[in-house]
């Protein structure tokens, strides 16, 4: 498996930061949070874009996703939601990132018609993503945080560039055992994002391996099914301002996933 972090723990730092941080700590990729307080969003100009591939490419490493806030699922007409996600998959495309991260957002909608919403929106999205080489994913999230929710989306839509983004967090937090969330996404699983937190009530960002989420098992089911893509450690310091900086925590938590990683093997 390969391993990326996420920019929601590193908020606003430019581009050239970003990747020596994660070439000094040994990191292959990183997922770029797509939001206009940040370097790379849908409104930054091919210039930019033409940049930041070289500075990747430039220190080795991979841009993983680009992690957008589109709501699939979200109440409303469908025409500023199939904007946001046609400008999503474009930027991943000049990025060369492979995937692209977007939330259900459903609300207090009954699950019939959130499912219906999300899954007509994510079909219309398909092709494009299929022409240009990216997969579009929906993570388990707010209104649909285990794989089962996600599941009910997926299967409408039918379509190998629309699949599922595990986070651990979400999926523990609402009961559901690796052993189960694993099997279920699986047809449909992009990559998995990981992180660690105090408790299913407190989550403040804590490095890997000192706080409940059942890192270890999900890693080891994961080895056990032979999936072999990306483990990304989502560590929330963006939300969380007087969490420890992420420069500070970076290389323990690449060795501890390492670590988790060979004893699966």
């Amino acid at each position: 498996m390969k391993l990326a972090f996420s920019t929601l723990g590193v908020p606003g730092l430019p581009i050239p930061d970003v990747t020596r941080l994660a070439a000094a700590h040994g990191w292959d990729g990183v997922e770029l949070r797509a939001h206009p307080e940040e370097p790379l969003h849908p409104g930054s100009g091919p210039a930019e874009r033409a940049a930041a591939v070289r500075r990747f490419d430039a220190d080795g490493v991979r841009i993983l996703a680009v992690a957008g806030y589109v709501r699939a699922a979200s109440p409303g007409p469908d025409e500023p939601v199939l904007t946001e996600l046609d400008a999503l998959v474009r930027l991943a495309a000049d990025l060369g990132a492979p995937f692209v991260r977007v939330f259900p957002g459903a609300g207090e909608q009954p699950a019939e018609e959130s499912d219906a919403t999300a899954a007509r929106r994510l079909a219309w999205v398909a092709p494009l993503a299929a022409d240009l080489g990216v997969r579009v994913l929906l993570e388990t999230h707010d209104s649909h945080p285990r794989a089962q929710d996600t599941a009910r989306v997926l299967g409408p839509v039918g379509h190998r560039n629309v699949g599922a983004l595990w986070d651990v967090l979400h999926t523990w937090r609402n009961g559901e055992p690796p052993s189960v969330t694993l099997p279920t996404l699986a047809p449909h699983l992009g990559y998995v994002q990981v992180k660690d937190v105090v408790s299913e009530h407190d989550t403040a960002p804590l490095t890997l391996g000192a706080g409940a989420v059942p890192l270890a098992a999900c890693v080891r089911e994961l080895a056990a099914a032979g999936w072999d893509g990306w483990l990304c450690w989502e560590y929330e310091k963006r939300w969380h301002p007087e969490a420890p900086d992420f420069a500070g925590v970076s290389a323990a938590g690449r060795e501890f996933l390492r670590d988790l990683l060979d004893r699966s093997a």
